[in-house]
C-alpha cells in the first residue's frame, strides 16, 4: 500500500501508532481481527473471519459461536471484577442504586428464567419500552442470554409508533413500567403501551416494572409485575447463556429512512460486540478506575453500545441517569458528575449547546475535575460550541473525542483515538477513520471530491460492527445503503475532507432530520400531518436551531372546509406528538394556499428551504405556479412577526 492511500500525513500525525494500526489493518484485515477478537470470550471460534461471498451480506467470524450476556457479565465472575460495581444509577428524583458486576450477573438471571418460564426460546422478539432505569439494561441482557432478539423502542415515543415497530418485528413479551419522572411529573407509559397493546396480536405477555408507584391496567393472564414474576424464581437461579452463531441476530432498531416506513436495523451478535468493544478502548481507553457516563437513551444505539454492551464486556463501571439535563436546575449533570466523580463523558452537541445557553456559573458552581475524557456523538459538532465544551467543562486541559458513526455502523467509524495515539484536534472535526475503516467524500458520479469540496460520505469496506441487513428487508438494506455504487456503503451524510485529510461531517443528505441527534425522516412527519382531517398536503424541511442543530418546519395546505388559526396549529401539534411523539415537534406549521410544484406535480422543497432561509430561489424554470412562492414567503414572514409579539 502506497504511503498515500493512507488518510494521514506527517504534517499533523507527529506519531506512528495510529498509522502503523491501520495500515496493519488495511494490509491484512483477517488476522487483524482475528487478534482483535480474541478480547472476547468464544465458546467456539470461527471458521473465517470476514465470508465476504455473497456482498454486501457480509459475515463476520462466520462459525463462531459465543453468547453476549456470557461477555458482559460471567466472565467477569472469576476475576476481581465480580465485585467493581457495573452501574451507579440516578433517578430523576435523586433515588440511587448500584449493581456489582456479580449483582447484576444474578439480576439477568432472573429475568432470564421468567422469560423462559413464558416460552420465550432462541430468535424471539422482545419488545422494550421503559425509561433509563437499571431493569432497561437488564432486559436487553436476559433476553440475550436465551437468544432472543431485543427491539427497544424509546420511552417518548407514541403508542402508534410502539404498535408499528412491535407489530413488523412480531414481538412475544412488552416490557414497560407504570410510568417514568420526566421533570418532576409522571409519564403514564403503561396507558401508552396498554393504547399500543390494542392493535399488536403477537404480544403473549407484558412485564411491567413498579417504577412510579400509580395504580395502572393489569390484563389478566397476559400482565404480569416484573418485580412479583422475579420474586417466583428462585434468588440463585441460573440460565446457562445460548450458544448463539457470530452471525445471528442479536437486536433490531428502528432508525427513521427517507420512506415513511422506519428501518429495522439488525445486527448481529460477534462483529458487533468486537467493533463495540475495541471502538471504546480505542476512543476513550477507560480503565478500572473510570465512572463512564455516555449520556445517552438505551432507546437509541449509542445507548445500546456504549450504556450496555461495550462497557460491560470491558468491565468497567458507567453511570446511567434517567432524568434531564436541566430538571430541578440546570446545574444537575455538573452536580451528578460531582457527586460521583464521573471521569469521561459522552454526550450530544445539542447538550453542550443547551449549556452553553444556561451560562457557565451553573457549572463553576461544582468541581467537575475528576473528569479527564471529554466526546461527542448523534451529530456534527459546530466549532464555536467545541471550543465552548474544552473551555468551559474541559478547563482547557481535555481532549474532546468527536466521534462520527450511525445506528447502522454500530460503534465509532470516524474518531480521535486516544487508546491508539491522540492526534490533534480541530475544533468540529471528527479527525480521521479508525482502524480497518476507509473512508472517502464521493461527488455525484462517485469519484473522490477535491480537497475541500462538499461530497457523500461513504465506506468503501466491510467492518466489523456492520448491520447484517434491514429486519425482514433485505432488497430495503441492498437498496438503501449499498444501491448507489455496488459494495460502497452510501452513509447519506455529507462530509468534506481537508488538506491534512481530517474529516468534517456536514450532516443528513437526504430527507431526514437530525432534531437533537434523534433522526426523524420527513416523510413520517408529512404522513402523520395528512393523516389530520384537515391536511390536504404536507411538506417538512429542516431548520436549523442553536441549541436542537435542526428543528422541523411544516408547510401545510388545508381541505375545503378548514380555515386557518391558532387552534388549528396547536391541534396539528398536537397530532403530531401524539402520531409519532414530542421529539417530532414542528417548531413552526406554516399553512399556506398551495404548495410550489413542478408541473409534472413533484413539489418542490428546494424552494421551501430557500423560503426558511432567505436564500436565493435559483431555477423556477419547472414551477407550475410562481404565485405559490409569494403566498409561501408573506405567510411565513407574518408568522414570524407574530411569533416575535408573543
Amino acid at each position: 500500500m502506497s504511503e498515500t492511500s493512507l488518510p494521514f500525513n506527517d504534517r499533523v500525525f507527529p506519531g506512528k501508532a495510529l498509522k502503523e494500526e491501520w495500515e496493519k489493518s488495511i494490509k491484512k484485515p483477517q488476522e487483524f481481527w482475528a487478534e482483535k477478537a480474541k478480547a472476547i470470550d468464544w465458546f467456539r471460534t470461527w471458521d473465517k473471519v470476514l465470508d465476504d461471498s455473497n456482498p454486501p451480506f457480509y459475515k463476520w467470524f462466520k462459525g463462531g459461536v459465543l453468547n453476549i450476556s456470557y461477555n458482559a457479565l460471567d466472565r467477569h465472575l472469576e476475576t476481581p471484577r465480580k465485585n467493581a460495581l457495573a452501574y451507579i444509577w440516578e433517578g430523576e428524583n435523586g433515588e440511587v442504586r448500584t449493581f456489582t458486576y456479580y449483582q447484576l450477573y444474578r439480576e439477568v438471571n432472573k429475568l432470564a428464567k421468567v422469560f423462559k418460564n413464558v416460552g420465550l426460546k432462541k430468535g424471539d422478539r422482545v419488545a422494550v419500552y421503559l425509561p433509563m432505569i437499571p431493569e432497561l439494561p437488564i432486559t436487553l441482557l436476559a433476553t440475550a442470554r436465551l437468544g432472543g432478539v431485543h427491539m427497544v423502542v424509546f420511552s417518548g415515543f407514541s403508542a402508534e409508533a410502539l404498535a408499528d415497530r412491535i407489530n413488523d418485528c412480531e414481538a412475544k413479551i412488552l416490557v414497560t413500567s407504570d410510568g417514568a419522572y420526566r421533570r418532576g411529573k409522571i409519564v403514564t407509559l403503561k396507558d401508552t403501551a396498554d393504547r399500543a397493546l390494542a392493535a399488536t396480536p403477537t404480544v403473549e405477555k407484558v412485564v411491567v416494572v413498579k417504577r412510579t408507584g400509580q395504580t395502572v391496567p393489569m390484563k389478566e393472564g397476559r400482565d404480569v409485575y416484573y418485580h412479583d414474576a422475579l420474586a417466583k424464581v428462585e434468588a440463585n437461579a441460573f440460565v446457562p447463556p445460548e450458544p448463539m452463531e457470530a452471525t445471528e441476530p442479536l437486536f433490531i432498531l428502528y432508525t427513521s429512512g427517507t420512506t415513511g416506513k422506519p428501518k429495522g436495523v439488525q445486527h448481529g451478535v460477534g462483529g458487533y460486540l468486537v467493533w463495540g468493544y475495541w471502538t471504546l478502548k480505542w476512543g476513550f481507553n477507560p480503565n478500572d478506575k473510570d465512572i463512564w457516563w455516555c449520556t445517552a437513551d438505551v432507546g437509541w444505539i449509542t445507548g445500546h453500545t456504549y450504556n450496555v454492551y461495550a462497557p460491560l464486556a470491558m468491565g468497567i463501571t458507567s453511570l446511567i441517569f434517567e432524568g434531564t439535563p436541566d430538571y430541578p436546575a440546570q446545574d444537575r449533570w455538573w452536580e451528578i458528575i460531582e457527586r460521583h466523580g464521573v471521569t469521561i463523558l459522552y454526550t450530544t452537541p445539542t447538550a453542550i449547546r443547551m449549556f452553553r445557553k444556561f451560562g457557565e456559573e451553573w457549572i463553576n458552581k461544582h468541581d467537575i475535575s475528576s473528569l479527564r475524557l471529554l466526546g461527542t456523538v448523534g451529530e456534527p459538532i459546530n466549532p464555536e460550541a467545541w471550543k465552548w465544551y474544552y473551555r468551559v467543562i474541559g478547563k482547557e486541559k481535555l481532549a474532546i473525542i468527536d466521534t462520527w458513526w450511525q445506528t447502522e455502523t454500530g460503534g465509532f467509524m470516524i474518531a480521535p483515538l486516544p487508546g491508539i495515539e491522540l492526534v490533534p484536534l480541530k475544533p468540529g472535526s471528527a479527525t480521521n477513520p479508525l482502524p480497518s475503516i476507509q473512508a472517502e467524500v464521493y461527488d455525484e458520479k462517485g469519484q473522490p471530491t477535491p480537497t475541500g469540496t462538499k461530497g457523500f460520505l461513504v465506506i468503501k469496506t466491510p467492518w466489523p460492527g456492520m448491520m447484517e441487513t434491514l429486519w425482514k428487508d433485505p432488497e430495503r438494506y441492498k437498496q438503501t445503503y449499498f444501491g448507489r455504487w455496488p459494495n460502497i456503503y452510501y452513509t447519506g451524510d455529507y462530509a468534506v475532507k481537508d488538506p491534512d485529510g481530517y474529516f468534517w461531517l456536514l450532516g443528513r443528505a437526504d430527507e431526514v432530520l437530525k432534531v437533537a441527534g434523534h433522526r426523524i425522516g420527513t416523510v413520517e412527519l408529512e404522513s402523520a400531518l395528512v393523516s389530520h382531517p384537515s391536511v390536504s398536503e404536507a411538506a417538512v424541511m429542516g431548520k436549523e436551531d442553536p441549541v436542537k442543530g435542526e428543528v422541523p418546519v411544516a408547510f401545510v395546505t388545508l381541505r375545503n372546509g378548514f380555515s386557518p388559526s391558532e387552534e388549528l396549529r396547536a391541534d396539528l401539534i398536537k397530532h403530531i406528538r401524539n402520531t409519532i411523539g414530542p421529539i417530532a415537534t414542528p417548531d413552526a406549521i406554516i399553512i399556506v394556499n398551495k404548495l410550489p410544484k413542478t408541473r409534472s406535480g413533484k413539489i418542490m422543497r428546494r424552494l421551501l428551504k430557500a423560503v426558511l432561509v432567505g436564500a436565493a430561489l435559483g431555477d423556477v424554470s419547472t414551477l407550475e405556479d410562481e404565485a405559490s412562492v409569494e403566498d409561501i414567503k408573506a405567510t411565513y414572514e407574518e408568522l414570524k412577526r407574530q411569533l416575535e409579539k408573543k
